[in-house]
């Protein structure tokens, strides 16, 4: 916890910790009294030799400059007439308190509260004469016995009061009791060198106690003999004890402060002096409230702080350290988890950070070992478990997942429960693993259960309440979705990263048994990634809702193994593959219907479309089929394993064909057409009518048109006059217009309809059928309209995206390999909508290509818009941001502002990406900001836009929120203001009187 106050000093969080557990003595000087008006050990002795009217001697006076100040009093009583007595009533005289003054005893009722232990012990030990503590327990009629030197208790267990150390000044003056005050250096030498009565209270109060100084100076005597004790404890082979020290510091000094504290073995717990230690004296005060009103304490610390987003992590920050710290305490966390207006799900990123050690691990419950683990790291939410609840090493067990959870990680999962509509829980999740803890996902189940109940139910006014206080608590229809996956465990995990390596090389020693085959089953289940939305800047508008999941989240299908077609690369050739293929086929089309029924939860499939054209352009083998994604390798096995199981049992291979048919998803159209292009399993009337099925959606749809026009090829030439005339009327017939975009222009659609239906005739006729009159004239009509067309002897035409050259409809290029044909590439980018490519997933996958095609055009001074907006989009994704810091900064510091103005942009969603994680060269950072600032940006304002909402889209608002990220993770401190890197930017950007920073 950093502090208690704002600027006070930070307190480590292993003394805050052995404080809460009873084990932490207070040891308090003469600090402590100055709000009294009482001087310390040097104005004392300067008001003894003034009160007395001594003129110090040379000796004297080399005492006090050396800080000699026992030696100066000894010095004192022995020059004057009546020794001691006449120095140490003046001494009394001097430590009277002045009461009145403001807070005079406040820092003694603190330390008075903090030394009472939850058992009710009191263990408190000054060195201080005064009676300022005496004045606090009189006044609250306290039960505090008072132990005074030299009749000491043992400082163990059952010792319960308040220790005057050197002493305690009487109410009634005698000569008897002011001779035992333990001030003057001969004093010192009987009570910790002759008679050592307080060494031996020192020495075993520091072996059986953690020591907390407070109101000394770091060359105060007191400390140098209670520092000559231990020091001759060490000398006879004692564990040095640990011991802190609250200490001040002028402006400059901490660091050397800090080094003197540590060369006496005490850890340091600095501020900064100002106002008479009033950042001690206030932290003292708040410390104790805290402590006195326990839970109710870190309550009202949670309700102070926790109600609005952290500005940064990390528990340094003063509001992140103290809610860390409540947090500990499982009452406070329960508080935290039931608070409203719920705490946001910002305070998730604190939680989760990795910020505690070896030397935090007592505060949350577990035993450390001796040995310190300088690697060990965790987090409030990711962290050991004491043995109590930790998970059993053992040979077998009943399948449960991670240790019992305590009180506080229970209150922090209601917490998340609160937040079920917000998508950053979601990804949050996935990053983390994907796979819940078995409490959580009961949490969440019964979570959105009891919401179910209460709209099933209509209690319209608690749904109200519960949306006024958490807005993000009821998860709307996709939200339902993703939990849905997530709580199947369909999120691709590490725990799903199956080995199909391994499952090959036991194939091939054992042939595929049935526990093979249920591991394949296992290896090849589809599951799904989910990463950050790309917000499109430029496209980006307000809407009341997302209207499709990739608004929440950016998903992919993918498989619970990786590489799956490199790795069946060439299994053909494996032994026993083949014979073992036709049992396989009825799970691979088992897992290829729950891919495409992933792809429906998901948004991404219905019964017309599921574009898996897209993925896989053809079922049968050729070059167009790039294996970019590996769930597609599904297609490959059902289609090896249905033509294998054709040879041998064609009976089985037509029901097989037949199932696939069934099923309402446009890929199993595609193998049930592929199937019956390569074999003659079903009659020209059969597949005929398959073919004009769902009016005759499937033989114009884009989704099976690859497979429609091998179809067409193959039985096209066996249709009899009748079939071939029901066949050639569905074409001249043409599409259906729904099928198409509502807004296309008149003469676009009249080409594409002519295009559509010249197509099909021709492949007919290029198959050798014959024509009837009608079919022929028109299609003679239409080559004569267009004579720009002919059919592609690579059969490109038979597909809808072509990846490389292709023709004017649908094209899908992929970049070229080779660097120099990838720049010439780049500076030629098409602008039709109609045509694709994969320069996206280019940058994606290889990166380094991408940027270094990039880097050299600017070097020529190339600069293709188009292509470095798309990149920069790409390179904003989290897996991207470390590499592409490396080499994308100083070639962007070289664009041109027109071209900055137009990637302005994507330019700064990268940088405000980048702004979290990126390390080192912080001056390329700010120029590229600085560089978006000097921009002049058109006012193109609608009345009815969002201000708010424009001005966080906008490329001022993302290198705003920029620079705010990256001071975030600063070393912040409370009122620092803001820090002279990004102040002046800041100034600039408020000045409302420059248009485009309204």
């Amino acid at each position: 916890m950093p502090a208690f106050v704002s600027d006070g000093p930070d307190i480590p969080e292993n003394l805050l910790q052995v404080h809460e557990e009873g084990r932490v003595v207070f040891f308090c000087g003469a600090g402590i009294s100055y709000p009294a008006r009482l001087p310390d050990f040097r104005g004392l002795v300067k008001k003894l030799y003034s009160g007395l009217g001594v003129v110090p001697s040379a000796v004297q006076k080399a005492a006090i400059k050396s800080g000699q100040y026992d030696t100066a009093i000894g010095l004192l009583e022995g020059d004057i007439v009546g020794e001691r007595e006449k120095v140490r009533k003046e001494l009394a005289r001097i430590l009277t308190p002045d009461l009145a003054a403001p807070e005079a005893t406040a820092t003694h009722d603190a330390l008075l509260s903090l030394a009472r232990n939850r058992d009710g012990r009191m263990r408190l030990v000054t060195t201080n004469f005064d009676r300022l503590f005496q004045e606090v327990i009189d006044e609250k009629a306290l039960t505090v016995e008072s132990f005074k030197a030299p009749l000491l208790p043992v400082p163990k267990n059952r010792w319960d009061g308040l220790v005057y150390l050197h002493g305690l000044l009487p109410v009634s003056l005698t000569t008897g009791e002011l001779d035992r005050l333990v001030v003057s250096s001969g004093d010192f030498g009987l009570a910790y060198l002759t008679e050592r009565w307080a060494a031996r209270f020192v020495s075993e109060l520091f072996r059986n106690y953690t020591v907390c100084f407070v109101g000394y100076s770091i060359n105060d005597p007191v400390l140098r003999y209670m520092m000559d004790a231990l020091a001759a404890d060490r000398l006879l082979g004692e564990t040095p004890p640990v011991m802190y020290a609250f200490g001040s510091y002028s402006k400059g000094k901490e660091v050397q402060m800090a080094n003197e504290w540590r060369a006496k073995n005490v850890t340091p717990v600095l501020y900064r002096e100002y106002r008479k230690h009033a950042y001690l004296h206030g932290t003292l005060r708040v410390w104790a409230e805290t402590y006195r009103d326990g839970v109710r304490g870190k309550e009202m610390i949670i309700t102070q702080h926790a109600t609005t987003p952290p500005l940064a992590s990390s528990k340094s920050d003063f509001a992140v350290g103290r809610v860390l710290w409540a947090l500990t305490d499982g009452l406070a966390a329960k508080y935290f988890a039931d608070m409203n207006p719920v705490p946001p799900l910002e305070w998730l990123e604190p939680l989760a950070e990795m910020q505690f050690g070896h030397s935090d691990l007592v505060r949350f419950g577990v035993v450390p070992n001796s040995k310190v683990d300088k690697k060990l790291q965790f987090s409030v939410i990711r962290r050991p478990s004491p043995y109590t609840r930790a998970y059993w090493m053992s040979i077998t067990d009943m399948g449960s997942r991670g240790s019992n959870w305590d009180d506080v990680m229970l209150q922090l999962a209601r917490w998340l429960t609160r937040h079920l509509n917000d998508p950053k829980l979601i990804l949050w999740l996935s990053r983390q693993g994907g796979q819940l803890h078995e409490q959580f996902t009961l949490l969440v189940r019964d979570r959105i259960e009891d919401l179910d109940k209460l709209e099933s139910d209509s209690k319209q006014e608690e749904l109200d309440e519960i949306r006024l206080n958490t807005p993000e608590a009821i998860p709307g229809p996709f939200m339902r979705t993703l939990w849905g996956l997530l709580l199947s465990g369909r999120l691709k995990s590490r725990a799903h990263d199956l080995d199909l390596y391994d499952w090959l090389r036991r194939f091939k020693q054992n042939g595929l048994t049935s526990i093979l085959r249920m591991e394949l089953r296992e290896i090849l289940t589809p599951r799904v990634t989910v990463r950050e939305p790309f917000a499109w800047g430029e496209e980006a508008e307000e809407s009341n809702g997302p209207e499709h999941i990739r608004e929440l989240v950016d998903w992919e299908l993918v498989l619970s193994c990786e590489y799956a077609h490199s790795t069946l690369q060439g299994e053909g050739k494996i032994p026993g593959w083949q014979d073992a293929l036709p049992d396989l086929l009825q799970d691979f089309t088992v897992l290829l219907r729950d891919a495409l029924d992933l792809k429906r939860e998901l948004g991404g499939a219905d019964d017309k479309n599921d574009l898996s054209y897209s993925d896989q352009p053809s079922i049968s083998e050729h070059p167009q089929n790039k294996d970019y994604r590996d769930w597609t390798v599904l297609i490959d096995l059902a289609r090896d394993a249905w033509l294998a199981i054709y040879k041998t049992r064609p009976a089985q291979a037509r029901i097989a064909a037949e199932g696939w048919w069934q099923v309402q998803y446009p890929l199993f159209k595609r193998l049930f057409f592929f199937a019956a292009a390569n074999s003659d399993l079903f009659s020209t009337r059969e597949t005929l009518d398959w073919l004009l099925s769902d009016e005759q959606w499937w033989l114009w749809s884009v989704e099976t048109q690859r497979e429609m026009f091998r179809l067409l090829v193959s039985f096209g030439p066996k249709l009899n006059a009748d079939e071939l005339e029901e066949l050639e009327g569905a074409i001249l017939k043409g599409p259906p217009r729904d099928m198409f975009k509502a807004d296309i222009e008149e003469d676009r659609w009249n080409r594409i309809l002519d295009r559509e239906m010249w197509l099909r005739l021709a492949k007919l006729k290029q198959a050798d059928v014959v024509l009837s009159h009608a079919a022929n004239a028109k299609l003679d009509e239409l080559s004569q309209r267009y004579p720009e067309w002919s059919l592609s002897p690579d059969e490109r035409d038979e597909f809808p995206v072509w990846m490389g050259e292709g023709d004017e409809w649908r094209k899908f290029v992929t970049s070229p390999r080779d660097h120099n044909e990838l720049m010439e590439w780049l500076k030629q980018p098409s602008e039709d909508f109609w045509h694709e490519d994969d320069w996206r997933q280019r940058c994606r996958d290889d990166f380094y290509g991408a940027s270094s095609a990039l880097r050299d055009l600017a070097q020529r001074g190339e600069w293709p818009v188009k292509r470095w907006r798309e990149a920069l989009q790409v390179w904003a994704e989290e897996s991207l941001l470390k590499e592409s810091w490396q080499v994308i900064p100083e070639v962007l510091l070289t664009t041109p502002d027109n071209v900055v103005s137009e990637l302005s942009h994507s330019l700064s969603w990268w940088l405000k990406a980048e702004a979290k994680v990126f390390e080192g060269r912080e001056d390329l950072f700010f120029s590229l900001n600085c560089s978006l600032l000097d921009l002049d940006y058109e006012d193109d304002v609608d009345a009815d836009d969002d201000p708010v909402f424009r001005a966080i889209n906008h490329p001022v608002g993302h290198v705003a929120q920029a620079l705010l990220d990256w001071w975030y993770r600063q070393d912040l401190k409370d009122k620092q203001g803001l820090i002279d890197e990004i102040k002046p930017i800041f100034t600039e950007m408020c000045d409302t009187r420059i248009e485009k920073f309204r």
